[in-house]
């Protein structure tokens, strides 16, 4: 299956190392011809690439302080953040899907690399590049006349990292696994907050220390899982032990890490040290001899097994077959970041790129933040919204936190849904619906164990997602709260900003449904899914309707969504306006589904359920109609503004819809929605804005959400309400720039609904039915637009004013 051609293909359990090997050439001429050929290599990357994403790169002329200051670099399900400091290159190692026995999201450790001579020392000239064309990392050293290049690179079909040194002068390598882990370490206080038990860990917790040793002049880092892990401790607090065997386990047999490998390389014994209050052990490995070239490889291995000889066997194997066609590995792999790069793009004041332009900065990281959420296209797990794979050293985001690199706030296998949306919802307008397969995987595996709650505490069927939800689809620990009265119901959250708050997965439902009206996915798979979400719904307020009285349904024949929550922020909400029109939106696109998907008999009960959704409730304030939050609430818990959206994401209200003033009195009026407002981490105003055709605010908002970040590499956002880097956080800025270029309503396109007359924009973006818009905005006029098939320009509207 070729590369970038749409299809997903899966990573194998068993992956690949590749190192350059000899050829026809001897070692000597390579040593000659690789500085030049290197640079020759540098030159034509450039000149292939986008000149509009050229200016997107991200180019420094200094090393950096720390970790902090740190060049994301990736592919597949890797993260690296990359580095110089005091003459070294460094750089984390992160894959999505190791969960230690805690549920923290474990890094695979940090690899430092030392050349001498050195060209990287103190005083030399010095760059570091990400060219995204490329998706890879290239720093440069000059000292005199010694001049290299490390050049930084992830294969993105195989979990390879590859570190290629080349110099016009022979260097001697040194290369260091520097690993945190060479001993347990006990958790204390806030520094659980990486894990599942947060607040409230049951006796001591550690983090099990890896296994790392020299094997055959390579180093080798495995963790792997104890037979006791959280998801055990959890299914005891939650009453679920006689359905245990049933429940998906994620944690169980899980055995991660890898292998660090020179060619040419020996090994050089351990040191200790310490980096950002963390100490560490570090495994050298040295090269033989000086070289004009160098190469180094990090290949990581994860797999379900009791046996760890047996993950050794699986990682021996690999490395013996890591030998066939590296060429074409790497070509497999630009061919996949080039394919990225053509599906879409925006490109603010494309002729006016200039780092102090907030409105150019807007595109430009954008582009950014659509390279970080591309790294982990091919993972089996969806990426955090509190750092996805780019956390670096706690102690640079707040200097209280003594913490190790393996530290994000917010939990490592806890998905938080109302954060989690927000890093999926753009990859529809930016065509990049394979990538959201790992958020949809991650669903249908716990679909069982949402439907086991269900069965267990109520004896009725429907799968239950809390919005504080384990990896494997139960509620966080601590938030299901270990202090809990004893009558309490099961099923709940006890919790006074999470309890009733279930309906978040229903934007999932909606995603899957847009996946196939975007990207002709085929629905079919999810049908179970979305309707086992919606049955919950349907099956649990009509009993706790007859718990309370004769009835389960109102006067109207309706279903009473009592007790229920706006977001976390109206609680114990009765009809909630988020969740009406979450199913109501949800059911009327399966109707919509063509005739083929679904039978007569489903589609009467999808029809039969819509027909007891209730109605959105309205308030008045000043004499302006307004959506309400709920019927009635009985508390405000949080900061969110739950009354908007039937605009984003359910789309009720908006351009080209009816009642579209109400919506926007909603924005303008709503005392809540005024005192929440704010464009910091998930707050989501901008978004409202541009879908209400609100030019100004949404310019404002979406350029305070897309400005440098503060931080060396402008897209690490954050930590506002969660983490840095904050994913969710550049997600709603992605949307609210999508936003204010393409909007959609059934098969009309309303292009430039809230785009600024004086902003110049290139853009290419993916609408329903198959559909890209590529479009050309200059001095106030679209001067090209092309859409495809052009059989859709006829449903497209310009409302550029």
């Amino acid at each position: 299956m070729s590369p970038g051609s749409g299809s997903r293909p899966r990573r194998n359990t068993a992956f690949f190392l590749c190192e350059p090997k000899g050829g026809v050439f001897c070692q000597r001429r390579r040593e000659t011809t690789a500085w030049a050929f290197l640079l020759l290599l540098t030159s034509l990357r450039a000149s292939a690439q986008s000149p509009e994403l050229a200016t997107n790169n991200i180019t420094w002329t200094s090393p950096s302080r720390n970790a902090a200051e740190s060049m994301p670099c990736g592919g597949g399900d890797i993260g690296l953040n990359v580095w110089s400091e005091n003459g070294d290159v460094l750089f984390y190692a992160a894959r999505s899907g190791t969960f230690d026995e805690n549920n923290s999201l474990l890094k695979l450790g940090r690899v430092r690399l030392r050349l001498t001579p050195n060209p990287f020392e103190p005083g030399s000239s010095f760059t570091q590049t990400l060219n995204l064309q490329t998706g890879d990392v290239t720093l440069t050293g000059a000292k005199g006349p010694l001049k290299a290049q490390v050049h930084i690179w992830v294969d993105v079909f195989r979990p390879v990292v590859h570190v290629e040194v080349s110099s016009n002068q022979k260097l001697s390598a040194e290369a260091r696994y520097e690993s945190w882990r060479h001993q347990d370490r006990v958790l204390k206080g806030k520094e659980n907050n990486q894990n599942s038990y947060k607040w409230a860990p049951q006796g001591e917790v550690r983090t099990r220390h890896d296994s790392i040793a020299f094997r055959s002049g390579t180093v080798e880092f495995v963790h792997q899982n104890r037979p006791v892990t959280v998801f055990d401790v959890t299914v005891r607090q939650q009453g679920l032990e006689a359905v245990k065997s049933q429940l998906f386990n994620p944690l169980q047999n899980l055995v991660f890490g890898g292998v660090l490998t020179g060619e040419n390389m020996q090994s050089a014994g351990t040191t200790e040290g310490e980096y950002q209050r963390t100490p560490f052990r570090a495994y050298a490995l040295r090269s033989h001899s000086a070289a004009r070239s160098h190469s180094l490889t990090l290949a990581l291995h994860t797999s379900h097994t009791p046996s760890l000889p047996q993950w050794q066997q699986e990682l021996q194997q690999t490395l013996r077959a890591a030998q066939h066609n590296p060429k074409a590995a790497r070509q497999q792999t630009l061919t996949w970041w080039r394919s990225f790069w053509q599906r879409s793009f925006i490109h603010v004041q494309p002729g006016k790129s200039a780092p102090n332009s907030a409105e150019w900065q807007a595109g430009r990281n954008y582009q950014l933040m659509r390279y970080l959420l591309g790294c982990n296209a091919l993972s089996q797990w969806p990426t955090k919204f509190n750092g996805g794979l780019f956390t670096y050293d706690p102690a640079l985001t707040d200097s209280t936190l003594k913490f190790t690199p393996d530290f994000r706030n917010w939990g490592g296998g806890t998905h938080t849904a109302q954060n989690q949306r927000l890093v999926y919802w753009p990859l529809l307008k930016s065509g990049d619906v394979a990538l959201m397969q790992p958020q949809f995987d991650f669903y249908l595996r716990i679909l069982r164990n949402a439907e086991l709650r269900s069965q267990t505490y109520w004896n009725h069927p429907g799968a239950c997602f809390t919005e504080q939800l384990e990896n494997f689809g139960l509620p966080n620990p601590a938030e299901y709260n270990w202090k809990r009265p004893a009558e309490f119901d099961k099923g709940l959250e006890y919790n006074a900003w999470l309890e009733y708050e279930w309906d978040t997965v229903l934007e999932f439902c909606l995603m899957m449904l847009d996946a196939q009206q975007y990207a002709a996915q085929d629905v079919r798979p999810y049908l179970r899914f979305i309707e086992s979400c919606l049955t919950f719904f349907d099956q649990h307020y009509q009993q706790l309707a007859r718990q309370r009285g004769a009835k389960s349904l109102d006067g109207e024949g309706h279903l009473v969504l009592y007790p229920g929550s706006g977001a976390e922020t109206y609680k114990m909400a009765y009809n909630s306006t988020a969740t009406i029109s979450g199913l109501r939106t949800v059911l009327t696109r399966l109707l919509a589904l063509p005739p083929q998907v679904g039978t007569a008999e489903q589609r009467r009960t999808w029809t039969a359920l819509l027909g007891r959704i209730p109605d959105i409730s309205f308030r008045e304030t000043d004499g302006h109609k307004m959506l309400a939050p709920a019927k009635s609430w009985e508390r405000v818990n949080n900061v969110e503004s739950p009354q908007l959206y039937p605009v984003f994401p359910w789309g009720l209200y908006g351009i080209g819809k009816p009642d579209l003033e109400t919506a926007r009195n909603t924005y303008r009026y709503d005392p809540d929605v005024q005192k929440f407002r704010s464009h910091i981490g998930w707050k989501q105003h901008n978004i409202f804005a541009a879908r209400l055709g609100l030019t100004d605010e949404a310019a404002a908002l979406t350029v305070q959400k897309l400005q440098d970040s503060g931080r060396r590499f402008p897209a690490f956002w954050g930590p506002g309400y969660d983490w840095a880097p904050d994913h969710n956080w550049g997600g709603a800025g992605m949307i609210g720039l999508q936003e204010m270029l393409l909007q959609t309503h059934e098969r009309k396109i309303y292009l430039l609904p809230a785009w600024p007359k004086s902003w110049d924009v290139h853009f290419k973006l993916h609408a329903p039915y198959q559909t890209t818009v590529e479009c050309t905005v200059k001095d106030g006029k679209v001067q090209n637009l092309k859409v495809t098939p052009e059989s859709r320009r006829a449903d497209v509207a310009v409302l550029l004013q």
